[in-house]
């Protein structure tokens, strides 16, 4: 049982910087009051005492704002941060590692019996005020954004954010990068999904100017199987203003380092 504590207590210092010391998370966090208030509600429940499961229960979520069934199955290190208003049904299942911010429901969307909650596998996170509905599976390291609602499965390690949840795909199309590379700038607007009008026409002007060097190439490698010699001279480099590259390359740096820390909350 000792363990157990020591392992709760170190995932919060893992996972919340303004974690001080081992008293304060010990007597301070509600998330952490929760988690043990389930464990020993969970075993009446296991042992069939269904009604002093739910009393416990209850009394948990009187003292910490958080409502946790006796029948959700929760693994080792899951992490409740603030805690107020979460909500997890019968059949959750939630992995090891796993992470919620306040006003996180993991709910259902029948009134049958059987499974109707989701299932949440390692290390995923879920954003504050998130809506996981059904049935299904979300998988390893995915990333829930703040106030989404998901109704369907989310794979390994994707990040999900809107109402109806949508994957947000982050990768950077490989022509287009290519291109931005030859021209002398980091290519970060070319996301398809990425909703800034003037990185969506820096993303169109990339894709034109990779078709037109295509193009080019196949003409010219046409018209010297016939003898002419007008593309035996190399295009000049494109040169950029120093403190353009510069300013550039700083503003990459900056995006990079946001998202590597995302935080689900914002």
């Amino acid at each position: 049982m000792f363990e157990r504590l020591k392992e709760d207590i170190n995932a919060v210092f893992h996972r919340d910087p303004a974690a001080r010391n081992f008293f304060e998370v010990l007597t301070n966090y509600p998330g952490m009051h929760a988690i043990w208030w389930h464990r020993l509600s969970h075993w009446f429940y296991k042992k069939d005492l269904k009604w002093c499961a739910r009393t416990v229960s209850n009394l948990a979520r009187w003292l910490t704002g958080v409502e946790i069934h006796p029948g959700a199955q929760i693994g080792r290190r899951f992490f409740i941060d603030h805690g107020m208003g979460i909500v997890i049904g019968e059949t959750a299942v939630i992995g090891d590692d796993v992470t919620l911010y306040h006003g996180v429901t993991l709910g259902g969307t029948t009134w049958n019996k059987g499974k109707r909650h989701p299932t949440l596998e390692d290390g995923v996170v879920v954003g504050a005020g998130a809506k996981i509905l059904g049935p299904f599976t979300v998988g390893k390291n995915a990333k829930i954004g703040s106030n989404s609602v998901v109704v369907k499965e989310v794979p390994e390690g994707a990040t999900v954010v809107g109402i109806p949840g949508r994957i947000v795909n982050n990768k950077t199309d490989e022509k287009r990068e290519a291109i931005a590379k030859k021209l002398g700038f980091d290519a970060y607007g070319v996301s398809d999904q990425n909703p800034d009008p003037v990185a969506k026409a820096i993303g169109n002007m990339l894709d034109h100017m990779h078709l037109m060097d295509s193009k080019m190439a196949e003409l010219c490698k046409e018209m010297k199987k016939m003898g002419a010699d007008v593309c035996d001279q190399a295009l000049p480099n494109i040169k950029v203003a120093p403190e353009f590259v510069e300013a550039e390359q700083a503003a990459a740096t900056k995006r990079e380092k946001e998202r590597e820390s995302f935080d689900p909350q914002i």
